[in-house]
C-alpha cells in the first residue's frame, strides 16, 4: 500500500448516499485517510442537479451547478463516489452554464473541472494507487454502470483496485456493458422496460454465484438491491468504496 503525503481532497458526498447510503462516504473518508489523504467535507452541498436536468427542469439544475462551483472554485481537488454525478458534470455542466452562466462562472467551472474526480479515478490517476491495503475474504462481483462506461470511460480501473483486496475471489460478469434499467427517473416513467432490462441483467448477476455484487453508483445497487431482494436471492450489494476500505482489523460495513 502506497501512503500520500500532502494530498489535499474535498468529498462531495451526492445526496443519494447522504439520504440513503450514508456507510459509503464513511467508507470513503477511512479509505482516503488510511491513505494519508487529507480530507476535508462542505456540509453546505447538495445535488448535483442530475434529477433536475434529466426531467427538464434546467434553471433548478442550473442552481445546484452554480453552488457546486461556488463551494469547490477554490478546492485543491473533489472527489465523488458516484460516475453518475460525475457524468453529470462534465457532460451536462458546460451546457448549463452556457446557457445560463455568465463569464465569469464559465471560466470557474473551467477551471475547476479537472479537479473533480470519480473514486476510482481519483485513487487510480491522481493518487497512483491501486493498493489500497484492503481485505475482503468474499466472492463479488462487478457491476459496471452506463455512466462509468459510456460517459466517464472507467476501463478497468475498478477491476484494477478489486484484483488488489486481499481475499477478494472477483466472479466476472456476463455482458457487462448491459444497462440495469435504474436510470433515475427512466424506472419511473418507463417502469415496464425498466423492470425487463432488470431481469436480463439480474440473471448475469446471479449466474457469477457471488456473495456480493459491487458498483461505483448506489443507485444502480438499490435497483439490484431491491430485485435481489424480490426474489429471495442470497447475494448482498455493497459499493466499491466500502471493500476498499475493509481491513483485517475493521471489516466493511455491509450494506442491507
Amino acid at each position: 500500500m502506497v501512503m500520500v503525503q500532502g494530498m489535499r481532497a474535498s468529498l462531495f458526498i451526492t445526496c443519494y448516499n447522504d439520504t440513503l447510503f450514508p456507510e459509503t462516504g464513511r467508507a470513503v473518508v477511512r479509505l482516503l485517510e488510511r491513505l494519508g489523504v487529507d480530507l476535508d467535507f462542505h456540509p453546505q452541498q447538495t445535488c448535483c442537479g442530475q434529477m433536475h436536468a434529466n426531467t427538464g427542469f434546467r434553471a433548478e439544475a442550473f442552481s445546484q451547478a452554480k453552488r457546486f462551483v461556488n463551494i469547490y472554485k477554490d478546492t485543491e481537488t473533489v472527489v465523488i463516489p458516484s460516475s453518475s454525478c460525475v457524468a453529470m458534470m462534465r457532460d451536462q455542466y458546460p451546457q448549463l452554464f452556457e446557457e445560463l452562466g455568465n463569464e465569469d462562472l464559465r471560466k470557474e467551472f473551467k477551471a475547476l473541472l479537472p479537479r473533480v474526480y470519480e473514486l476510482s479515478e481519483f485513487l487510480v490517476d491522481r493518487l497512483g494507487v491501486e493498493d489500497v491495503g484492503s481485505y475482503f475474504p468474499h466472492r463479488v462481483t462487478y457491476h459496471a454502470s452506463c455512466h462509468g462506461i459510456r460517459a466517464l470511460h472507467l476501463g478497468d480501473r475498478p477491476f484494477r483496485l478489486l484484483a488488489n483486496v486481499r481475499g477478494l475471489d472477483l466472479a466476472p460478469l456476463e455482458n457487462l456493458d448491459r444497462c440495469c434499467g435504474f436510470g433515475g427517473t427512466f424506472s419511473i416513467k418507463n417502469s415496464e422496460v425498466s423492470s425487463a432490462m432488470m431481469a436480463a441483467k439480474l440473471r448475469d448477476v446471479l449466474s457469477t454465484r457471488a456473495e456480493y455484487c459491487t458498483a461505483l453508483d448506489n443507485s444502480c445497487l438499490m435497483h439490484l438491491g431491491g430485485a435481489m431482494h424480490r426474489q429471495y436471492a442470497g447475494m448482498r450489494t455493497i459499493h466499491l468504496a466500502q471493500i476498499l476500505a475493509a481491513t483485517e482489523s475493521a471489516p466493511a460495513e455491509e450494506a442491507a
